[in-house]
């Protein structure tokens, strides 16, 4: 434990070294240092239910939810609402399992699921509508959306018409034309699409599930689906990955194995798409270059050993970047500061990622895993290979089995979650069911650096939308801007979180045609709207200003 704890302290001493203002980002200089290390501040010691699923809307609100079959939260429904265990024991269980956030006021208030949410997926549709699938049990061929609204009237809705297989632990990821593709799940080799249309059976076999799958642990579960800017659907599961063309059900590719243990669950590692470019080069319609990194995970066996021995394998330290656009693509091997499985990788708005939550040892499952790690990881990809990564200021929260992260407009980490148990246990040691939220906020916003600080006043395009290569206008006010470095302007999508994946995350760096001063402290950019529907799905995304490594509070924009 000594050596670890000296870990800890080496690494922040050694990147306090690194004099970042001369570095390049993903898309944007930097001028200010890292050291700061971030802070945590804790929202919400319980919002009730353990944040196992979360998504953040359109509205600045965000939706939380768990499992309805963990047995009494500690949040009762509206105007004495119950709901069942069992259907057919049939106890009653009068307290929520979802709620809804406010993200301004940092209050939330009780929805109602009626059916078992458990290991679920979701993405949000063209209109801003959450379209979340499948479950356990009752659950899991059961189609719902959540709406945002601006009062308190919305709440859950079930569809009649079911999923055609059975979706836990499946993955999901919207589409160029507002589709949904469905992925996979426990013991189900097939994907299919939402909206539904029963004159076509689209229940498609996919022999690649099959494959990937080890006889006894399935790590090939919650597989990493990215769209790639050509359409095609890029797919990891366990150690291996295609490239399918899901409107033939043809794999137009096979990439190399990546090497050092599974990734998926229960052998749970992380994945991102890395920054789409699209300022780089004059040519619009030549298609940005992807890069996929995937990151931690476990050896296979990992959860066997976990569960029936309650041995706990040292964790992966191992990150893999793999060109996938490229014609012979390989993976890029890294390691990170210290093992880690059942971690997040999210994308910040600077270019950067941040990796967060999970355990050293053991796997994702029910009290499979110890030693959790308390210290974010951020990770600088276009700096040199020895400085990518920095040690970030810990929690003190053990955020475990049943964790998410999510990117926040203001550019904060929204962190909750972590239930090691299959029922609630507020008072298991040394792990219990964790019910609060807190906020994990990134260097970049240390009050040190508010001078650097874009405010966006508004949008100005056609038809009060953002279109496909068409040219907008953001309004702003900066005190410092730096013109050496430029403006960057970036759309991200908001990704549904759940069990260390986060589902159609995506960040699009629009090429800026110039930026004007129109006062002592008000200036516009003049940007391009993204190539097409295959590099930016339509759809809300959050838009954030960065000026030398330093973002905006976000607008939302729809793109259309």
């Amino acid at each position: 434990m000594a050596i670890k704890n000296l870990t800890f302290l080496i690494f922040p001493l050694i990147f306090s070294l690194l004099m970042l203002c001369s570095q390049h980002l993903a898309h944007s200089a930097s001028v200010f240092s890292t050291t700061t290390g971030g802070r945590w501040v804790l929202l919400q010691e319980s919002i009730g239910i353990s944040a196992m699923h979360i998504q953040v809307l359109k509205n600045n609100k965000v939706i939380i939810f768990d499992r309805t079959d963990f047995g009494a939260s500690n949040l009762s429904l509206p105007d004495g609402n119950c709901g069942y265990i069992d259907e057919t024991v049939r106890p009653k269980d009068c307290t929520a399992h979802s709620v809804l956030y406010d993200i301004a006021s940092n209050s939330f208030r009780p929805l109602t699921i009626l059916t078992n949410t458990w290991c679920s997926s979701g993405a949000v549709d063209p209109n801003g509508t959450l379209i979340q699938a499948g479950g356990d049990k009752k659950g899991e061929r059961v189609i719902r959306s959540f709406t945002p609204c601006d009062d308190n009237s919305c709440d859950w809705v079930e569809f009649s018409a079911p999923l055609l297989s059975r979706r836990w632990y499946a993955s999901s990821q919207i589409l160029p034309d507002g589709r949904i593709i469905i992925v996979g799940g426990r013991r189900v080799f097939t994907y299919e699409f939402y909206p539904k249309n029963f004159k076509i059976r689209d229940n498609i076999f996919l022999h690649f599930l099959v494959k990937t799958k080890d006889p006894q642990e399935e790590n090939n579960l919650y597989p990493f689906l990215h769209l790639l800017p050509d359409g095609n659907l890029f797919i990891f599961a366990n150690n291996r990955s295609i490239l399918l063309d899901y409107t033939r059900n043809k794999v137009i590719k096979e990439y190399p194995v990546l090497p050092y243990g599974a990734r998926n669950f229960p052998c749970t590692g992380s994945s991102v798409l890395l920054p789409l470019q699209l300022n780089r080069g004059t040519d619009m319609a030549e298609l940005p270059q992807a890069e996929v990194m995937i990151c931690g995970g476990s050896k296979p066996g990992s959860y066997v050993k976990a569960y029936m021995e309650h041995v706990y394998d040292e964790a992966s330290r191992t990150c893999g970047r793999l060109k996938v656009t490229d014609p012979k693509p390989n993976w890029s091997m890294e390691l990170m500061p210290t093992p880690r499985v059942m971690n997040d990788m999210l994308l910040l708005p600077t270019g950067a990622v941040i990796i967060i939550n999970g355990a050293t040892n053991g796997s994702a499952g029910w009290n499979d895993a110890v030693n959790p790690v308390f210290h974010p990881f951020l990770y600088l990809p276009e700096e040199n290979p020895a400085q990518r990564f920095v040690v970030l200021n810990p929690s003190n929260i053990p955020r475990m089995y049943h964790s998410t992260a999510a990117l926040l407009p203001d550019g904060r980490i929204l962190v909750g979650g972590s239930n090691p148990h299959p029922t609630y246990n507020f008072t298991a040691y040394p792990y219990r069911t964790e019910l609060s939220l807190e906020a994990f906020y990134p260097p970049y916003l240390d009050p040190l650096y508010v001078h650097l600080k874009p405010s966006i006043l508004g949008v100005e395009s056609t038809g009060k939308t953002v279109s496909y290569k068409e040219m907008f206008t953001v309004t702003f006010v900066l005190t410092l801007y730096r013109s050496d470095l430029g403006i960057s302007v970036v759309m991200m999508t908001p990704s549904f979180n759940t069990h260390s994946v986060s589902m159609n995350q995506r960040m699009l760096v629009l090429k800026v045609v110039n930026v004007e001063r129109l006062s002592a402290y008000g200036y516009k950019v003049n940007a391009i709207g993204p190539t097409n529907v295959n590099v930016a799905p339509p759809g809300y995304y959050m838009l954030f200003l960065v000026n030398a490594g330093i973002p905006s509070h976000a607008v939302w924009v729809k793109l259309r």
